[in-house]
């Protein structure tokens, strides 16, 4: 018998239902749930009365900027702040400097997270204009997915040879993942501000990255992945006009899935106001009806996956000038106390929240014994007071330093993260364990 903790008088919900259960972990996964456990014998005991019991969250797009950021940020400090809001395992985007776009730059990283990384990991492998020949050999051994920047964006990674798209789509056996923006849109959207002489602000970024870039590009991507049979997945949408290339329904009835993030389901373009540059993210956060036509396609299962984008730059990078600031903004620490005000608020359901932040990445990218309360399942598990408070500016984890909740007080507590069974936040602090990250598993994608 290896060491076991005992979860008494939780409120748990998974598989699209909600119940009063005791749960046992034993050697780092879920070995039984029962209505009554007390009588088990167990090296701890956390009594979660009044508490609800989540599967940790799973993260299919962030950036934690190493290597060659790390002034911003790092593997280590990203993942504590991701723990510290739920989330329990990520996929890491590939516009590092160096970017991840050969074998080598993708083994460091692995090396970089084992032992490091205190939330599970995977990377996703970055495409370019001339790498197909490498993607084509990819497996479900070597990376989360493939990463197609099909608009610029932080780094240097960017695919905008028809040709070579052409190829990624067809030899891929990961799902492609793309960043939808036409960059010609945007270019002639910034060359047309710029001749009228005005200095361009915050408030100019969705008249320069604009509805249009977006549906253009998400048009194309969605195109090629239905003739040529592409695991398309189409990362962070903004737009009501993009819905519409997009089917309900079930994950497992589709190869073409849609993301979209916590921000944009959250802000509005009357938040550039307060929040200036720190607000600037692409795609650009857009308007109201935007925003609204994100949480029906979100409930009605044309989005399929929440993630966060978490993209962490400094406060003195992004409080310069618009022309010169980053694009991204910090989320992983907040990201589920955000989907939970959002569920208060009748957005969306609990249930709908966990599949869509849980199960959804875990079933869309084959991601091996994790996402559920399932016995056998790995026990990576998040406990939340809904009767507690949180500041959104105070406790910050990322290394970045500062927040776009600053200021708000959101409603529910998080009182304990559990990853492969062993407690890394206790509500107040990290503990002291060494990290408890593994290496996330996939099963290969069914052509």
């Amino acid at each position: 018998m290896g060491h076991r903790t005992l979860l008494l008088n939780g409120t748990l919900t998974s598989d699209g239902r909600t119940w009063q259960a005791d749960l046992l972990i034993e050697n780092g996964r879920i070995e039984r749930i029962d209505a009554d456990l007390s009588s088990q014998q167990a090296d701890d005991i956390v009594d979660l009365a009044g508490m609800r019991l989540l599967p940790g969250l799973i993260d299919d797009q962030v950036h934690f900027r190493e290597p060659g950021w790390e002034h911003k940020a790092n593997i280590a400090s990203e993942s504590a702040a991701a723990v510290a809001g739920g989330i329990t395992s990520y996929m890491e985007m590939p516009n590092t400097m160096p970017p991840t776009d050969n074998l080598d730059a993708l083994h460091d990283k692995y090396a970089r997270a084992a032992g490091r990384s205190r939330a599970n990991y995977a990377f996703h492998f970055g495409a370019t204009n001339d790498n197909a020949d490498v993607i084509a050999r990819l497996t479900h051994r070597d990376c989360a997915g493939v990463k197609v920047f099909m608009g610029a964006s932080t780094g240097t990674l960017l695919v905008d040879d028809d040709d070579a798209l052409e190829a990624i789509f067809s030899v891929a056996q990961r799902v492609v993942l793309t960043h939808c923006e036409d960059n010609q849109t945007i270019q002639a959207n910034r060359a047309e501000l710029e001749r009228t002489g005005k200095t361009l602000a915050p408030a100019d970024h969705p008249r320069i990255r604009t509805r249009e870039a977006c549906l253009k590009s998400s048009s194309k991507a969605v195109e090629l992945a239905r003739r040529l049979g592409t695991h398309l997945h189409v990362l962070h949408l903004t737009t009501l006009d993009e819905m519409a290339l997009f089917a309900a329904g079930p994950i497992a009835d589709k190869h073409i899935t849609a993301e979209v993030c916590v921000h944009h389901l959250w802000f509005c373009d009357d938040d550039y106001a307060r929040l200036g540059n720190r607000l600037v993210c692409n795609p650009a956060v857009k308007t109201e009806a935007d925003r609204s036509a994100l949480h029906t396609a979100l409930i009605e299962d044309v989005i399929d996956v929440i993630a966060t984008d978490h993209a962490p730059h400094t406060a003195e990078e992004k409080d310069g000038d618009y022309a010169s600031a980053p694009a991204g903004l910090p989320l992983v620490q907040h990201s589920l106390l955000l989907l939970l005000e959002l569920q208060g608020a009748g957005v969306l359901s609990l249930e709908q929240l966990v599949h869509k932040a849980c199960h959804a990445a875990a079933e869309r990218f084959g991601v091996v014994d994790r996402g559920y309360l399932r016995e056998g399942c790995w026990a990576d598990l998040v406990a939340v007071d809904p009767n507690g408070a949180t500041d959104g500016g105070a406790g910050l984890l990322s290394q970045c330093g500062w927040s776009p909740f600053a200021g708000h007080t959101f409603g529910h507590r998080i009182r304990g993260t559990w990853v492969n069974g062993v407690r890394v936040w206790d509500g107040e602090r990290l503990l002291p364990e060494k990290p408890a990250g593994m290496r996330l598993e996939f099963n290969p994608l069914n052509r």
